[in-house]
């Protein structure tokens, strides 16, 4: 009938349980078989059959100055990872681990737990540059820890006593702010990339691309066999800077145990020869790790240690800014016909403005007002400027603007006018401020490269280039827009003017001049000295004895006095007097044109074939273990011989060049 189920026969239904039955008994003794009778097999199997792989750290690429002598190097050290590819509890493990490798158990806690959320073929690189006895430990616990490894990673070596650190940079482990920005969204936590000046700027081009290899190990992490596969390491790409390793050992020496910056440069081609900043910092302290002690002591520096003043000082120019007023001045046709009578000083809009010498100066024409820096005759050609027909012209010749330079964090200065006074302040800009700007004091601010930048244009005759410490002709195609180094703007100059102003400066080195002291036999040399406050006069009067209060030294001069080789800018911090720095810039000028009168030239010659470098008198070829490269006879060494390098050794601290 309709509804009623058929029962299945019993026959059927004895037959399904025995087919379940035997299909239970096979996988029963499946599992016996793989777990009891063949487990010593197939454990071995297991063992022989684990894969892992292992990153081969590229070398970052050296550093070369113009000559291509070695400025940074690279040395060999082996690296401590943490694998997390095995079932270990590596926490279970944090407390032995920290004890082998002379670590804090927290430390190691702390990173398990911050790489957690990475895949588990990402090692973690535990600690860097280990030594001996810690490379013996892990070799030694290879069955308590299998997830314990050593890797040869390349570690930065910079020359001793901070020589070029500012230019240079350092390099550290990338950050998670890093890592978030664009530029390094394809690096990885552990990675050491750039972290300050031509090592950030060129980190790419600098950093190479890690390689790896595919191994076999067993349960101890010992390798077995021959590696799976391999990708090689393509190592950084060298770098050739413009820097002159020579005037560079000037320009260090000149800024022994004093703070401020000297920077030089080829004004017909931007190339920078030589860049200083003091106070300095040792970027082999960072080439491992800083500790958090050197690091508080480096940002808690009221000096600023890690500043470079050449491009991110901003501080007001003092005297040295008259020479951009001169040629405004003569651009407009008021600087010609100007003469003025210095008793000291003069009253503009109610105030009485001062000059430097309280007897006065006596009659002054735009000649004397430059060689003798009269500030009244420039009081009163800003009055008749006014603010923003001065900024035009100062702004032509780049003040307030980045310079463009390829170095990071460059930053702008400060060219006031009547509408960056409403925008900033919201308020009227005073005819007296005019009178402050006039002589380089007020709210002007430069850095050094800009000022070296402008006076350079002047002096090569409206001329103005763009500052850069690498050779663009060895970057690679497309790396980056040559043209950004070849670029030149020309700004309008009388040639008459022109004349007037460099001979005039031509006469600051001179008996008359404000810097007689800084004059060198047989080299003309023009330039332009500087003081500038840094506190107003009354309250340095109340705090005479305050160091830190003291005015800032600034001078910037070139040879020939025109159409120049080389100008050079000094800012001696707490200096006082413009004809101090000018003594210190004319020893990186006379070093100059010492070099290019000597025959030969004593510098290294790239040779061609295996590389290598020939080294001149400054440095010393290597040769057996334990040689070292020098420059300046030891002064300032970089010793790649040792596969471990004691910061004690490489680093003797921060400070001047002793």
């Amino acid at each position: 009938m309709f509804g009623r189920d058929e029962k299945p026969s019993h026959i059927r239904l004895t037959a399904v349980q025995y087919i379940v039955l035997g299909i239970f008994l096979f996988l029963a003794y499946g599992l016996w078989r793989l777990q009891v009778s063949q487990s010593e097999y197939y454990s071995a199997a297991a063992e022989r059959n684990r894969v892992r792989e292992v990153p081969i750290l590229a070398p970052r690429g050296k550093i070369l100055d113009r000559y291509g002598r070695t400025v940074v190097d690279n040395y060999t050290s082996f690296t401590a990872l943490l694998m997390r590819d095995s079932s270990r509890n590596l926490e279970a493990d944090a407390g032995l681990i920290a004890q082998g490798l002379h670590m804090d158990p927290k430390e190691v806690r702390e990173k398990i737990r911050h790489f957690a959320g990475l895949p588990q073929y990402q090692p973690i690189y535990l600690k860097e540059d280990i030594t001996m006895d810690e490379e013996a430990f892990v070799e030694a616990h290879k069955n308590e820890l299998p997830e314990l490894d050593t890797i040869m990673a390349y570690r930065r070596l910079y020359p001793r006593k901070g020589f070029l650190a500012h230019l240079v940079g350092y390099v550290g482990e990338v950050s998670e702010d890093m890592l978030n920005q664009p530029k390094f969204e394809l690096y990885n936590p552990g990675d050491v990339v750039g972290k300050s000046g031509v090592e950030l700027e060129y980190n790419q081009l600098l950093m190479g691309t890690n390689g790896s290899r595919q191994v076999v190990v067993n349960s101890h992490g010992k390798e077995v066999g021959q590696p799976l596969d391999e990708k090689p390491a393509v190592p950084g790409k060298p770098l050739k800077l413009t820097i002159d390793v020579d005037l560079q050992i000037a320009a260090e020496e000149a800024m022994e145990g004093k703070n401020g910056a000297i920077v030089a440069m080829d004004p017909r081609t931007g190339e920078i020869l030589a860049m200083a900043s003091r106070p300095v910092f040792d970027p082999n302290q960072f080439a491992i790790r800083i500790g958090r002690a050197n690091w508080d002591k480096l940002v808690n520096d009221p000096n600023k240690p890690l500043l470079n003043k050449a491009i991110q000082a901003q501080l007001a120019p003092g005297s040295t800014f008259k020479i951009l007023m001169a040629t405004a001045g003569w651009q407009e046709g008021i600087a010609q016909n100007l003469h003025v009578f210095c008793t000291g000083g003069a009253e503009f809009y109610g105030r009485r403005f001062g000059c430097w010498v309280k007897t006065g100066h006596g009659e002054v024409d735009l000649t004397k007002g430059i060689y003798q820096s009269c500030d009244v005759f420039f009081y009163t050609l800003a009055e008749k400027l006014g603010i923003d027909r001065i900024a035009r012209y100062a702004t032509a010749f780049g003040i307030g603007q980045k310079t463009g330079i390829d170095l990071p964090d460059e930053v702008s200065g400060v060219m006031p006018s009547e509408e960056w006074k409403l925008r900033n302040f919201r308020q009227k800009w005073f005819s007296g401020e005019t009178i402050s700007v006039g002589i380089g004091q007020g709210a002007v601010t430069v850095t050094p490269v800009q000022l070296m930048r402008a006076i350079a244009a002047i002096s090569m005759d409206g001329r103005m280039v763009v500052p850069h410490v690498v050779d663009p002709t060895n970057l690679p195609a497309g790396y980056v827009e040559v043209s950004r180094y070849t670029q030149v703007k020309n700004i309008p100059v009388d040639p008459n003017g022109w004349n007037i102003i460099t001979d005039a400066m031509g006469r600051v080195l001179l008996p008359e001049g404000t810097a007689q002291s800084a004059h060198v036999p047989g080299i003309d040399i023009a330039g332009k000295t500087g003081s500038a406050q840094v506190v107003s006069l009354a309250t340095r009067a109340k705090h005479t004895h305050d160091e830190a209060l003291a005015q800032n030294g600034w001078f910037v001069g070139f040879t020939p006095r025109r159409n120049p080789d080389i100008v050079v800018c000094t800012l001696f911090e707490g200096g006082e007097h413009g004809r101090l720095a000018a003594r210190l810039a004319t020893q990186v000028i006379k070093a100059f044109v010492d070099k290019q009168r000597r025959q030969p030239t004593n510098v290294a010659k790239a040779s061609s074939g295996d590389g290598q470098v020939e080294l001149g008198a400054l440095w010393t070829s290597r040769g057996e273990a334990g040689d070292e490269d020098k420059l300046n006879g030891g002064r300032y060494q970089i010793d790649v011989s040792k596969r471990r390098l004691p910061l004690a050794t490489a680093a003797p601290g921060v400070g001047g060049v002793n």
